[in-house]
């Protein structure tokens, strides 16, 4: 029997692993952050000799963090990246000017009137060039407001000299001799690369760029009447990295992941990739990773640069709802804004302004005995309702944060129309020297609608943390420290009083 040599194995594994990874080559991948950046993977061909390797890599993003790379050899080679230059400043016609200060060029100025061109000679004195955004983005406000500075002072205008003669403006189109070998046309690394052995295999390239995000938004439509509704979930793409993504796999990744932000950062400045139908999947799959939830895209993409692209992940029918209102009567002046309690306990008039809105919410809970029970990213919630004549009306908007499975989610779709409430303090009493305080409040709700409500009165308990109820009209619940509910039933075209008194002491 013929005895397979260790050399002839790792060539063996060589080919496979170049041969299933070709057949992704063309297919990068990428988890994209809710925070303005993703995670970049994606297949490097490389011809290699033994030694030391100059390779140049133009196939990235024009946002890449280049301190992220992660290159590592497919076959288990030992791919070592000696030296990398990240170059993110393309050819344009003010880097060229600035690569020929001090030399002569020629400049097209049209033709005479014979139609033949007419060529001046200019000396560049001075090209008026100033680094591209990314640098401000980079190297934070500082560095900005300096270049700004620069521009705004003239150091951005050309000058050149013509016949002796300064002008602040180019005397025509300039003519440039061929591209060196040091220019480049999009973002580039540069890697001096050091191989133990020659040849050609494959790579994976990973890396963080910026540029690109997504986020969800949901829309609920409830027929005419009712509380039974649909809930549609869309992920929308967005990419402004500079480079497309063809036929790519993706991932989504949900929750406050720590990015730590550059200096200055903020500063102001598909087509659907072929899938076999055969077997129905989920658009969007999700599933725990580590503190946050990862939702996968089950059939490959085409992202394009400069592209907002949305998928739908949630198709919910038959979702139990319920209409809430809730009447949180007390309004607080901004005069009193940054109070503490101290200085809160001890103001009669803090807290004497009342709210007339009921809010109107739309609860429901995110379980799959309720047709749910995904995580939901946080997202924009657009509410309709079916009108008499199937027409769906736009009736309100909120959004909700990271939900969890099993919890509840409550949205503010607007105020109500037909029900309002009043608040006013009765009673009043401060003894500064026994350190106790005693207040009373009346809380009346008008309900004009042809149907009854039940209206949940917030009340909270801001003077201080010790405190007790010594009279109420209706029953309470602790909702937390210093917040009380009264849920109460208002019947149509009639007023409901709700009364308390407050006993605070320290």
């Amino acid at each position: 029997m013929r005895r397979t040599t260790p050399a002839c194995l790792r060539a063996l594994v060589i080919l496979i692993s170049a041969w299933c990874f070709a057949q992704q080559e063309s297919s990068p991948s990428l988890t994209i952050y809710n925070q303005n950046f993703a995670v970049v993977r994606q297949s490097v061909p490389l011809d290699l000799k033994t030694g030391v390797n100059h390779v140049l890599f133009s196939d990235i993003t024009a946002h890449a963090e280049p301190e992220s790379v992660v290159l590592r050899e497919l076959s288990g080679g030992h791919l070592q990246i000696l030296e990398q230059n990240y170059r993110n400043d393309p050819i344009s016609e003010g880097l060229l000017l600035n690569l020929f200060e001090g030399k002569t060029l020629d400049f097209d100025v049209g033709n005479d009137s014979q139609g033949h061109p007419v060529i001046v000679q200019g000396r560049v004195v001075r090209s008026g060039y100033v680094p591209h955004v990314e640098a401000y983005q980079r190297y934070g406000q500082q560095y900005a407001m300096a270049q700004m500075t620069m521009t705004s002072g003239g150091a951005g205008q050309p000058v050149i000299e013509v016949n002796g003669k300064l002008q602040f403006n180019l005397p025509g189109r300039p003519i440039f001799p061929s591209l060196g070998t040091d220019t480049i046309l999009k973002p580039t690394f540069d890697w001096q690369l050091q191989s133990p052995e020659g040849g050609h295999r494959l790579a994976e390239l990973s890396y963080v760029s910026g540029g690109m995000s997504w986020h969800a938004d949901y829309n609920i439509v409830a027929p005419e009447t009712g509380d039974i509704a649909d809930v549609v979930g869309w992920v929308t793409l967005d990419n402004q990295s500079g480079k497309t993504f063809d036929n790519a796999r993706i991932k989504l990744m949900a929750g406050d992941v720590s990015k730590i932000q550059p200096p200055g950062a903020g500063f102001g400045f598909a087509q659907n990739g072929a899938i076999s139908d055969q077997v129905a999947l989920p658009p969007v799959t999700e599933k725990s990773f580590d503190e946050y939830h990862l939702y996968t895209l089950e059939r490959p993409t085409t992202l394009r640069d400069r592209e907002i692209k949305q998928v739908e992940f949630l198709r919910a029918m038959g979702v139990h709802t319920s209409r809430i209102y809730v009447y949180d009567g007390v309004r607080i002046s901004q005069q009193y804004r940054g109070w503490n309690m101290e200085t809160i306990r001890d103001n009669a008039n803090y807290g004497n302004e009342s709210n007339p809105k009921i809010w109107v919410m739309l609860e429901f809970k995110n379980s799959k005995s309720n047709s749910l029970g995904m995580p939901l990213p946080q997202g924009r919630v657009r509410f309709y309702r079916r009108d008499h004549d199937g027409q769906m009306e736009f009736t309100g908007e909120d959004k909700i944060d990271h939900t969890p499975t099993d919890e509840t989610v409550r949205l503010y779709t607007g105020n109500a129309f037909d029900v309002v409430g009043e608040r006013r303090r009765t009673y009043y009493k401060h003894n500064a020297q026994e350190r106790w305080t005693d207040e009373s409040f009346e809380v009346k709700l008008r309900n004009h609608k042809s149907a009854p409500v039940e209206v949940r009165v917030v009340e909270h308990l801001y003077r201080w943390s010790n405190w007790a109820i010594t009279q109420k009209s209706d029953d309470f619940q602790k909702i937390n420290a210093q917040t009380i509910e009264f849920r109460v039933s208002v019947l149509p075209d009639t007023e409901k009083t709700v009364t308390y008194t407050a006993h605070y002491s320290w």
